[in-house]
Parts: structure tokens; C-alpha cells; sequence
């Protein structure tokens, strides 16, 4: 760098640091952790709430404010997804394999420590390679077209394999069925309606948020609503202070792979139309690819916390590199940056990078200092939050419920987001029990549609001859590299499996029974789509052919073979304690009281249903007394109205008590 850029540097520091302007920063960073612990809310949430509140502020303060906010908000969204279960937001939905099977063994407190140390390192990374790489932006940008988007989402289909664990064939089944669900809407080609059933809600696609937390939060719930136990268990041990250290110190210890997720998330980040949705599970595939005892992951293993938390913060450096460069959003956040930027009259490209660079490079130290300032908040603070993992569950579980409603209900901000999260919370659950790995289901549906897009954008521009392009062949090379030990060792695995068939182990039950469902669901698949003109076949009808072969090998595997995979009771050695009546009617009664919750809210409206839920749950079920269940259902309707109905002035759904009763829905606004 030459010395007027250094001393730029240290200028735009020292403009951050004076009182007014780290004030400043530390509201946005303390709103930003408050807004990161609800599930469904984020850093998009937060930004479209603080910018108006910047109209009067200078550029440095104002982005202060925003950057402070949006970057600890991808910190604090791991603690509902450790301590519950639930994703803060969709790009957490990695952190839950690993950091809650941490909290269910007693660790919530060493994860806490491992996520937030990561956090703080991984966006201190970002904001570096940020910084470095403001010379040389143009031509690495310019270089990237639809062509090599287009490989970067191959790039992460083929985490897939990685991701499936030891049920290769059932993840890869899965991993088809989430591209199956991408396919669900209006042809972006030709408009033809697929698989939406003439239901309308399905005709812009399924909504990602409803999806993730039906597939990860509900079953995760309904894991405690079963166990009828603390979320650490019944021995989880004292949480300390030095176990947060532990988990710092875990840090330290894989201090390469966190270095090497940083620079991953914070490249992807960089990337237009690869969203935090995807990078999260590239990065935990990618560990679960390079690391040594990789079957630990998905078991309580931190480094399955390090690796997608060090990317999650890292990859807030990287969006902002577009962003500054082109006025080109990496992502929805970026997108409300953008208009921040034209705001307080800074157009993003060359004279962001020359006239106004005072102001990227304070932006640049907000980030940094944010990071900090939020990871050690969080660290202090994370003793006491760690404690909510010995709450019982009476108290958490009928206030968690409600909260993850109403989180989907943002999705669309439609009814048909409820019964979405329902339906794919069953599925999940089930998927959990069976041995069904979930997050290739995730990663084919998050990045299907931009599969699918950027092939039809790449054929239309460059015929066959896009593969030949000189960053199309070199990220070819790299996904064959990521794809060659997993393929390997599924072909030995699924080898190994059909030259021990034996039709004297001839077995049948629910798990065949599941898999000759899917079979069938691919072949009527497969039918219904021979309609559509061609163009909209080729993802969709490859998917449906991957899910039919793969459920079709899996089903003679389960039928005929040995069965390799333990079950899920066996990697959750309490569930074995539950008799097979009680377990089976806590189940039962679970997935029957979210059915109420439906109706309630179909019937009385979003935010009285939260009271009458709340309330019937806890005397209902566990027996609380009447007195406390009110108390507890008067606080949890206090929060949602202040923050979703006055904050975020969500539109509720209208309920048939305001259609027997207009004049009450015109008094409430709440039905």
C-alpha cells in the first residue's frame, strides 16, 4: 500500500473511535445480538428497522449503526440454534447439528465459547482480506459471470455426498428431494405452473424460512417434548466460566481450519446469488470433507461449530466487496446497504475506492470493531445464557413454539407458511428417526433455483461452449477433487452392501416402508412433470431420476441387507429409556398440540392464539399452575406484540373471529 493509504487508514480509524461514533457502534451492536437471539429475525430484519433512524446521522455514524448490527447478529443467532435446536436465521442451520448435540451432552457453555471465539476471529479475517483486497476488485469481478455462478453452485451440490454421513444413499435420495422442492412454483422460463397442485401460495416456490426451521427447530423440539427433560439432560453438569474458556482454547487448537473456513466464507460471501443459506453447509461440508475422524460431526464435534461459525461472520467482509466495488448486493442485507449508501449520497464504484475512501475504510474498522465487541459481549454474557439449557422444558418449550409460528410466518406472510412448518416438521422428524440425513435435503432445495438459473442464463448466452471458460474448468477440477474420496466410499460401502444380500435376512418395517414411499413419490413425480415443456424438465426430471435410483438401491439394501446404520435411539441413549407406548404417545400428543396451535390461529388470531397456547400447554401437559401458565402467557404476548405487531408491523392473518366479528378486528388490528 502507498503511505497516503495508510494514513487513510489510520484517519478513518480515528474517526470511528472518537465518543459520538463508537456510541454509536455499540447500539448497533447491542441491537444486533437482541435481534440475532430471536429466531426469524437477523440482520435483514434489523437493518430494515435502523435505517430510517440514519437519515439524520453523518456516513460514518450511520454505517456504524448498520455494520454494528449486522455483523454481531450472525454471532448471536447461534445461541437459540445451540440451546434449542433452532436456527437464529437460515445461515445457522449448520450450527445446529453440532452445537446443540453439544448442549444435549452438557456443553452448552463450551460451545458458546468455540462459536463466539470463532466468530469474532472469522469476521476479524473477513474484514482484513476486505481490506487487502480493495486494489484488485475490478478484475476478479469482471471475470465472474453466469457461467461460473453456475459452477460455484455445482461447486456446492457436491457437498452432498460429504454431507450424507453413513447413509450415502439416503442423503444423496434426499439431497434429490430438495431439488425437487427447488422446482416447486412458476417455470422461469416458459411460466408453466410446476407441482403447485393450483394451490396459489405454491406458485411463487416453497419459501426457504418455513422449510429450514420445520426441518431443524421442530424436530429438535420435539425431541424435548418427548425426553421431558432439561435441554443438557438430566447429568449436564455445572456450566463454568472455564468451560467457555475450553471452548475458546478449542479455537486455538483448530486454529487452520477456522483460518481456512474464514477465507471460504468470506470468497463465497464475495459471490453474487450465493447466499449465507448455502455457505454455511459448503463450509461444514468442506470441513467434514479435509478433517481427520470426520464420523464425530454431527455427534456434538466442535469443530463442527468452529467451521460454519468462523464462515458465517466471515462472509459480512466478503459481501461488502461487491457491495463497495459495483453497487452489486451479495445478498438481501446488502441489498438495504445499498440503499443506505445512496442515501447518504456515496454511489458505490471508483469513487467509493478513491474520493470516499475515508469512508469505506471506516467501514471496514466498524466491521472489525464490531466483531470484537460482540464476541466478547457475548462471551461474558454466555454463562448466563448457557443457563437457559438447564431450564426446564414445561417453561421453554410452549414459549419456543410460538415464537418459531411466528418466524415462519415471515417466509411469505402467509397461512400457508404455517402448514409448510408443520408438514416439513413431521418430515423432519421423521427423517430423524429413520436415519435420514437432513441437510442434503437443505443444500439440493436452497440451491436449486440458482442451479437452475444460472444454467438457463450460461446456455442461453454461451451455448454448450460456457464449460470451456477458463474459471469454469479450474472450479471442474476442484468439485472432481471434492467429489472423488466420498464417491469412492460410497461405491465401497454400497458394494460391500449388495455382495452380502441375503434373502435369508429378509426383514421389513418402517424404515423399507419409508423408502418404497419416496420411490413412489419420484416415479409420480416423474409423470406428473412429462408435461412441461423440455426447457423446465432437465433439473427437475434429473432430480426425480437421482432420488428414484438411490431410493431404489437403498430399498434392496434395507430389505435384503444389514442394516449399518445405528438408529437414532442408539446415538440418544436416553430415548432408549422411554417405553415404546409412552414414547409413542408423547409423540403423538406433541404433533397434535402444534395442530392446536394451527387452529387456534385460524380461529382467534396470531397473537391471542400465543396466549391461549401458551397457557393451555403448560397446565395441559405439565401440569404448571394456573397462576404461573397466565403469567408466563401475558409476557410471551407482551414480546411478540411489541416486537413482531408495533416493531415489525407484521400483517397477521385474518382469523374467523374477525369474520364473525368485523367490528373486533377493526378495534384489535389482530385478528
Amino acid at each position: 500500500m502507498q503511505p497516503d493509504t495508510w494514513h487513510i487508514i489510520f484517519h478513518a480509524l480515528s474517526m470511528l473511535v472518537q465518543p459520538e461514533h463508537l456510541l454509536v457502534l455499540v447500539c448497533g451492536v447491542l441491537v444486533g445480538l437482541a435481534f440475532g437471539c430471536i429466531p426469524g429475525l437477523g440482520g435483514v430484519a434489523g437493518l430494515a428497522i435502523l435505517i430510517p433512524f440514519t437519515y439524520q446521522m453523518d456516513s460514518v455514524s450511520a454505517f456504524a449503526l448498520l455494520l454494528g448490527m449486522a455483523a454481531v447478529s450472525t454471532s448471536s443467532d447461534m445461541i437459540p440454534a445451540v440451546l434449542f435446536g433452532v436456527p437464529g436465521t437460515i445461515g445457522s442451520a449448520a450450527v445446529v447439528l453440532d452445537g446443540h448435540a453439544m448442549a444435549r451432552k452438557g456443553e452448552a457453555g463450551r460451545a458458546f465459547g468455540a462459536g463466539f471465539m470463532s466468530a469474532l476471529l472469522g469476521g476479524v479475517i473477513g474484514a482484513i482480506i476486505l481490506a487487502l483486497s480493495v486494489p484488485i476488485l475490478r478484475p476478479v469481478m469482471l471475470a465472474i459471470g453466469a457461467p461460473e455462478l453456475l459452477m460455484f453452485s455445482v461447486f456446492g451440490l457436491s457437498m452432498v455426498a460429504t454431507l450424507s454421513g453413513k447413509a450415502p444413499l439416503k442423503g444423496l435420495a434426499a439431497a434429490g428431494i430438495g431439488l425437487m422442492l427447488s422446482m416447486v412454483g412458476t417455470g422461469m422460463q416458459t411460466g408453466v405452473s410446476r407441482w403447485t397442485f393450483d394451490w396459489l401460495y405454491l406458485f411463487d416456490g416453497l419459501p426457504m424460512v418455513p422449510v429450514t426451521l420445520g426441518l431443524f427447530a421442530i424436530p429438535e423440539l420435539a425431541d424435548l417434548a418427548i425426553r421431558r427433560q432439561k435441554i443438557s439432560g438430566s447429568d449436564g453438569g455445572e456450566i463454568t466460566l472455564s468451560s467457555q474458556w475450553q471452548g475458546c482454547a478449542d479455537v486455538l487448537e483448530h486454529w487452520w481450519l477456522m483460518v481456512k473456513c474464514s477465507v471460504i466464507g468470506t470468497v463465497l460471501g464475495a459471490i453474487p446469488g450465493i447466499g449465507s443459506a448455502v455457505i454455511d453447509w459448503i463450509v461444514y461440508g468442506y470441513a467434514v470433507r479435509t478433517e481427520r475422524k470426520a464420523e464425530n460431526f454431527g455427534s456434538g464435534d466442535v469443530r463442527g461449530l468452529i467451521a460454519p461459525c468462523s464462515a458465517n461472520n466471515a462472509k459480512e467482509g466478503g459481501h461488502l466487496v461487491p457491495t463497495i466495488a459495483f453497487g452489486v448486493p451479495a445478498g438481501t442485507s446488502m441489498t438495504l446497504l445499498l440503499g443506505a449508501f445512496l442515501m447518504h449520497g456515496l454511489v458505490p464504484g471508483p469513487d467509493m475506492l478513491t474520493k470516499h475512501l475515508d469512508v469505506t475504510y471506516s467501514i471496514m474498522w466498524s466491521l472489525t470493531i464490531a466483531h470484537i465487541l460482540g464476541a466478547v459481549l457475548c462471551i461474558l454474557g454466555s454463562r448466563w445464557l448457557a443457563k437457559l439449557a438447564e431450564v426446564p422444558q414445561a417453561i421453554v418449550l410452549p414459549i419456543i413454539l410460538p415464537v418459531v409460528f411466528i418466524a415462519a410466518f415471515e417466509g411469505s406472510r402467509d397461512m400457508g407458511d404455517i402448514y409448510t412448518l408443520v408438514f416439513f416438521g413431521f418430515v423432519g422428524w421423521v427423517m430423524k428417526r429413520l436415519d435420514w440425513p437432513r441437510p442434503p435435503m437443505v443444500l439440493g432445495f436452497v440451491i436449486g433455483k440458482i442451479f437452475e438459473r444460472y444454467l438457463y442464463i450460461s446456455s442461453e448466452l454461451y451455448g454448450a461452449s460456457w464449460i470451456m471458460r477458463p474459471v469454469v474448468l479450474v472450479l471442474l477440477t476442484l468439485i472432481l477433487w471434492a467429489l472423488y474420496r466420498p464417491m469412492q466410499q460410497i461405491i465401497k460401502q454400497v458394494w460391500h452392501e449388495f455382495a452380502h444380500l441375503s434373502v435369508a435376512s429378509l426383514r421389513f418395517g418402517i424404515k423399507p416402508a419409508i423408502g418404497l414411499l419416496v420411490l413412489v413419490i419420484s416415479i409420480v413425480a416423474l409423470i406428473t412433470s412429462s408435461h412441461w415443456p423440455v426447457q423446465e424438465q432437465l433439473v427437475g426430471r434429473a432430480a426425480c431420476y437421482t432420488v428414484l435410483i438411490s431410493a431404489a438401491l437403498n430399498l434392496i439394501s434395507e430389505i435384503f441387507g444389514a442394516d449399518t446404520v445405528k438408529s437414532s435411539s442408539e446415538h440418544h441413549p436416553h430415548q432408549e429409556k422411554l417405553p415404546p407406548a409412552v414414547f409413542r404417545s408423547r409423540a403423538i400428543s406433541y404433533f397434535a398440540w402444534l395442530c392446536v396451535l394451527v387452529l387456534l390461529v385460524l380461529t382467534i388470531g396470531f397473537v391471542p392464539a400465543v396466549a391461549a397456547f401458551v397457557f393451555l400447554y403448560m397446565v395441559v401437559c405439565y401440569k404448571v399452575p394456573s397462576w404461573k401458565a397466565a403469567g408466563f402467557a401475558a409476557a410471551t404476548v407482551l414480546f411478540c406484540y411489541v416486537v413482531f405487531d408495533r416493531g415489525l408491523s407484521v400483517p397477521w392473518p385474518q382469523a374467523l373471529l374477525g369474520d364473525w366479528w368485523p367490528s373486533l378486528r377493526s378495534a384489535t388490528a389482530l385478528l
